[in-house]
């Protein structure tokens, strides 16, 4: 006998991740719809293969404590950057992923005034940020998606990974940001944003960046 439940009743423990396989893309695309909009899960398509990820509140806490590091140093830049959050993204026919979040730096003015991204009018986002990513089927989502830089978060380190002939180069210098060591400072300021406050490690760093370019 074949016990069929909707997709939406499944509950998944913080911290959990269930694969489901030989998936069509017009089955991702109900999948999707049934899920809703306003869930606590993420999706990450690649042929054939749908991840659906229930992350843990630390996960949650680390991607937008990086984010707001990120927003500070663009910011002592006076550079532009739209933040997409965890907007799907789509590739038809062949992957789909939501983010953490997700960042357009260099081409922020390409997406001013979009309310729905459509990846076949836009390009994809500059920068996608990952928390304790372990997922074959997230990076190969990325690779397929071409977003050309990947921060992955885990066990206390930064990855940072770099598109290079459609595939990923780990590398320990970004090209959003070359002058900033971050391998050495997101763990960092993770860490005191957890032991101290984030906004007190941001209005630290914010001295910081301001010092260092006096």
């Amino acid at each position: 006998m074949t016990i069929t439940v909707p997709i939406h009743r499944i509950e998944l423990a913080p911290g959990s991740l269930v694969s489901i396989h030989n998936l069509s893309w017009q089955d991702f695309e109900s999948l999707l719809l049934e899920l809703g909009e306003k869930r606590n899960t993420r999706v990450a398509y690649y042929q054939g293969t749908l991840e659906i990820m229930s992350p843990l509140a630390l996960h949650e806490r680390h991607h937008r404590i990086i984010a707001d590091i990120l927003k500070a140093i663009l910011d002592s830049q006076n550079r532009n950057w739209e933040d997409f959050g965890s907007t799907t993204l789509k590739r038809p026919q062949v992957a789909g992923i939501e983010p953490d979040t997700c960042f357009y730096i260099q081409n922020a003015d390409v997406v001013q005034g979009c309310t729905d991204l459509d990846l076949a009018s836009y390009p994809p986002p500059d920068l996608a940020i990952e928390a304790d990513v372990t997922s074959t089927t997230t990076i190969s989502a990325y690779e397929a998606m071409q977003v050309p830089e990947v921060w992955v978060y885990r066990n206390h380190q930064l990855k940072i990974y770099v598109l290079e002939n459609s595939t990923y180069r780990e590398v320990v210098v970004s090209p959003t940001l070359p002058d900033f060591p971050l391998i050495n400072w997101i763990p960092q300021l993770v860490q005191q944003a957890i032991d101290q406050g984030t906004s007190r490690m941001l209005r630290a760093l914010r001295t910081q960046l301001k010092s260092n370019q006096a």
